[in-house]
């Protein structure tokens, strides 16, 4: 079903003339979009960290301009370099002088917004601003301030099916805990929820440029409306700080405003839903897992982190800012990175062992927070609420498997699982 080689992948498609033909592989199997019922979902990009890959491919637009990563990253339709190595990941994410974030995630684009999306899509030193600004809201001390009402949420949410003896841990838990958190440290309506959800799908998988349009048209008029409220009437929710905030001295501009909430708003809803899901999954496949959670909860702290890197659930872009040659590569500036975490994730030149689920594995320098200056803002939230879940989790449940009869087969990337029923022993 999927490739061992680069002979396997290699494709003709038009490319840029300074494109060698042999670095022309079609690697759309390893975005994400292709699902799988495997213990590992990203088992099969295990090999391309491998000595014998070479250290830059090149992925083609296809012939309906589908190109890997989905990531609403520049490229234009022209392809993008594909980068499979640790090193070289961690070139792209943090060498701002060659690499640029901008245009990064910029769905708005295509309904004819012209904000940016910030700080993700900003590059230093403008985006440092920026990000001073929110860092803040999502800094360890504030997660310090948090942590009982994430408890308390998750404590509600466990006791309500515990003694049912099953739930859906993907659509009735794992996408509604960190959405719940996510939408009470903004100040979001609660009944926005399911809508909230629906528009981001839409996003994200609709499918056509008409459901997308749509739901980023719906999602934009309502934060236009909602930022508007706040302005008119403050209260402690992040939105009303950004719009009544200041940077560098000077209140934020229309644009600034939008763009700060819509980018929050993007990276809110699913990323923390996928990892919980999929996590979950991981340990009804493999119950040695949580046996040995069970068995010694002070693991939880690092197994949260091992489980981030097995789970890297999405890939980022870059684009070039300059010429240059690169392992003897000719890059044009203009030129489109993808980042393809789940292969660098598991790079042995950087993991001992890295196919295997060690709980207790240190020095955990993975990809799936991304890397360098636009280290995921959400970070130490998202590991304060995977840490608090396990830990009551394992209070409260005993060992589970998945609900006999289910469909495991799984999306590694966003929004990936949409139900998953597990079921465990009352008694």
């Amino acid at each position: 079903m999927y490739p061992k080689t680069i002979a396997e992948m290699r494709v003709d498609w038009p490319t840029p003339d300074h494109i060698p033909d042999h670095l022309k592989v079609d690697l759309g199997w390893a975005s994400g979009m292709t699902p799988n019922d495997l213990v590992d979902p990203y088992e099969p990009c295990a090999w391309l960290s491998g000595a014998d890959v070479p250290p830059l491919l090149y992925q083609p637009a296809s012939p309906n301009n589908l190109q890997v990563g989905a990531s609403g990253g520049a490229g234009g339709g022209r392809g993008t370099w594909v980068v499979t190595h640790y090193a070289d990941i961690n070139r792209v994410y943090s060498d701002n002088e060659v690499f640029s974030n901008k245009g990064t995630a910029e769905f708005q684009r295509m309904i004819g917004e012209t904000f940016r999306s910030i700080p993700l899509a900003i590059d230093p030193p403008e985006h440092q601003k920026y990000r001073l600004f929110l860092m803040p809201h999502f800094s360890p001390a504030r997660v310090n301030r948090m942590q009982d009402d994430i408890r308390a949420v998750v404590v509600e949410m466990i006791e309500e099916f515990q003694h049912k003896g099953e739930v859906d841990i993907a659509h009735d838990f794992g996408r509604v805990f960190p959405v719940r958190i996510f939408m009470g440290l903004m100040g979001f309506p609660a009944a926005m929820f399911e809508e909230f959800l629906e528009w981001e799908w839409n996003i994200l998988h609709g499918g056509t440029h008409e459901k997308m349009a749509w739901a980023l048209r719906s999602v934009l008029d309502f934060l236009g409306g909602f930022i508007a409220e706040k302005e008119a009437n403050p209260d402690d929710g992040l939105v009303s700080s950004i719009v009544h905030g200041t940077i560098e001295g000077k209140p934020l501009t229309d644009d600034e405003k939008i763009g700060m909430v819509w980018f929050l708003w993007l990276g809110g809803l699913d990323t923390v839903a996928a990892t919980i899901s999929q996590m979950f999954r991981r340990m009804a496949l493999q119950p040695e897992i949580q046996e040995q959670l069970r068995a010694d909860p002070s693991l939880i702290p690092t197994a949260v982190e091992e489980f981030l890197r097995t789970q890297p659930i999405l890939s980022s872009t870059r684009s070039a800012k300059c010429d240059f040659e690169w392992h003897g590569q000719q890059i044009k500036a203009g030129d489109t990175f993808q980042c393809l975490n789940p292969s660098g994730n598991f790079d042995p030149a950087q993991f001992d062992d890295p196919r295997t689920f060690d709980p207790a594995r240190k020095a955990n320098r993975h990809f799936t927070f991304v890397g360098g200056v636009h280290l995921c803002l959400g970070a130490p939230l998202a590991r304060r609420e995977l840490r608090i879940l396990l830990d009551e989790w394992f209070k409260r449940i005993g060992p589970f498997k998945v609900k006999e009869g289910t469909d495991t087969t799984v999306f590694p990337f966003l929004l990936s699982i949409r139900n998953l029923p597990i079921v465990w022993d009352v008694a």
